[in-house]
């Protein structure tokens, strides 16, 4: 008896190992019969802390598909890696099957987020959403979804409607007059920092603009837009990379 004991209290003591250097692991989840690979930045612990901050990072359009790696690669990713040893959160990277678009998988999303924040122990109160070009639309989508549950938002060259890709679209705003409006009324909560470049002829500009005049006639707590007046659709390295306040603002940012 006393032998179980003293295993029972050692047990409880036990903790997680600490972590010398921040690195990628790859997980998958099953959703509906199908296996979702996904991978995750673990922070080493003298970044990290005993509970790191979260961020969600949805990729574009070019990194869908099912090999768990691309979108990895990319964006905040990039970032991460020249940075892999004092970068202080857990990074979960979701990826979006061939042809789909984030508004079609947001069970996957909030699943490998719920995973990566339990086994790393990420601080939900500090959960963050990023993404660009599509996944600047999957950002709008998924905290719609969930208002309250992230801290801030940082949609990189997205926008709410796209007429030459409806699909793209955030999900939900069919019929509605004003879908800005909507999601601005939806959202003022939140704090939000766009991104956009002012070149870019894929995802227009406008789309942040609007977007950011509709959060500041709701009356939005924290709403900002960066654009950058010599970038064309890849403004995601002049945000991730370039932009240091970005990182200080974000982090400073909890529920």
């Amino acid at each position: 008896m006393l032998l179980a004991i003293v295993v029972l209290l050692l047990g409880g003591c036990v903790s997680t190992p600490p972590r010398a250097n921040g690195s990628f692991v790859e997980r998958s989840i099953d959703i509906a019969g199908n296996t979702h690979r996904y991978q995750v930045f673990v922070p080493a612990s003298a970044a990290g802390g005993h509970r790191p901050p979260v961020i969600v990072f949805l990729h574009g359009s070019g990194e869908r598909g099912s090999d768990g790696i691309k979108q990895t690669q990319v964006g905040i990713g990039r970032y991460i890696r020249a940075h892999q040893d004092s970068f202080p959160a857990i990074v979960v990277f979701p990826q979006a099957p061939d042809e789909s678009e984030w508004a079609g998988n947001a069970e996957m999303v909030f699943a490998t987020l719920d995973a990566a924040t339990r086994e790393f122990h990420g601080d939900p109160d500090r959960t963050t959403l990023t993404g660009l070009s599509m996944g600047g639309y999957g950002t709008w989508d998924m905290a719609l979804r969930a208002p309250g549950r992230f801290a801030a938002l940082v949609p990189v060259c997205g926008g709410v409607v796209h007429p030459r890709r409806p699909s793209m679209g955030v999900s939900g705003l069919d019929g509605v007059g004003d879908p800005y409006a909507t999601v601005a009324t939806r959202l003022k909560d939140t704090p939000v920092w766009q991104f956009h470049g002012a070149l870019d002829d894929v995802v227009s500009p406008d789309y942040s603009r609007q977007m950011d005049a509709a959060l500041k006639t709701a009356g939005a707590r924290d709403a900002r837009l960066t654009i950058f007046p010599d970038a064309d659709h890849n403004s995601w390295d002049p945000a991730y990379s370039q932009t240091p306040e970005l990182w200080t603002w974000l982090f400073a940012q909890k529920r």
